[in-house]
């Protein structure tokens, strides 16, 4: 989006509550922040509904191939000696849980 001062910004679609139109472009938001932008309510309907668009293509895309396109470092099953290395020296001291205050 592009404030009324030529800063663009990034609005995150999901928590828009309404946009008016009263001549300026107004973007209420969830919380109640408002924001006026330069785009025309018009395009602002389309950017959220191209972005949803997206989503729900990339969703389709994982669905049909869910193999992960990298391998996770955990799975790598370390050196011999480093296992050993780091099975004797903990990464840092246990920490009491806190009684619960009733």
């Amino acid at each position: 989006m592009t404030r009324l001062n030529g800063a663009q910004f990034g609005v995150n679609p999901d928590l828009l509550q309404r946009v008016d139109s009263a001549p300026d472009t107004i973007l209420t938001l969830i919380d109640g922040t408002k924001y006026i932008v330069r785009e025309s309510m018009v395009e602002v309907i389309a950017r959220v509904n191209e972005h949803r668009a997206q989503l729900l293509a990339r969703a389709q895309e994982i669905q049909a191939d869910p193999t992960p396109a990298v391998e996770l470092v955990r799975d790598t099953p370390a050196p011999a000696h480093a296992q050993d290395a780091e099975d004797s020296t903990p990464l840092a001291d246990p920490v009491p849980l806190r009684p619960r205050s009733r």
